[in-house]
């Protein structure tokens, strides 16, 4: 068996292979950084496009409704009669692409749910708690005590903690999103092979 070198002489590592099309670490590192406030579904699914990869508007509800994906939340456009559009967080990616490379290795729905459920419903729940407690200051920030010079500064603390919220959340669903992949990848290994090809 042959080893490959560098120049200096150290073995490289070879990279486990991947699924087709299918986003490698930098590429998700990349979407999440491009998108910190959240993506539209034509956003993520012509992530995938671009790649050859399909994915639909209808898949993605589909995986929405099987509880492999969180549910987009409504966020106002800025302006009068602008409206507001449904927007996922960017993980959706790195989630989709984890449920695209399972399927590839012949994993059941049912087997992948088992996977992603582990941690979802807390998850869920610190998001919901977080976002309830800032809109919250956000009321009362706006109420008639507060000078306009506090209430600006107030507003600032809340754009920081929104920021740190929506941090906090994003790192515990990536943290969720390892250990899942992990189980799963387990259990793959278990019927077919050691599964480290998956990720």
């Amino acid at each position: 068996m042959k080893r490959r070198l560098d120049m200096a002489g150290a073995e490289v590592q070879k990279k486990a292979p991947r699924a087709s099309g299918l986003l490698d670490e930098d590429e998700l590192l990349a979407v999440e950084a491009q998108f910190p406030k959240g993506m539209t579904s034509r956003e993520i699914i012509d992530v995938f496009a671009s790649r050859g990869v399909r994915f639909s508007e209808a898949t993605l509800r589909k995986y929405v409704q099987l509880g492999l994906l969180p549910r987009s939340v409504r966020v106002g456009s800025k302006g009068k009669h602008c409206g507001s559009r449904g927007l996922y967080p960017a993980e959706v990616v790195r989630r989709v692409n984890q449920v695209k490379a399972m399927m590839a290795n012949n994993l059941t729905i049912e087997d992948i749910q088992r996977g992603f459920a582990r941690f979802k419903e807390e998850i869920e729940g610190v998001s919901k708690g977080l976002r309830d407690l800032i809109s919250g200051f956000e009321r009362e920030a706006k109420g008639p005590a507060l000078s306009e010079e506090r209430r600006q500064e107030i507003e600032r603390e809340i754009e920081a903690a929104k920021k740190a919220a929506s941090e906090l959340v994003r790192r515990i669903s990536s943290l969720e999103a390892s250990l899942s992949s992990q189980a799963v990848a387990t259990a793959a290994g278990s019927a077919a092979g050691d599964g480290s090809h998956l990720y």
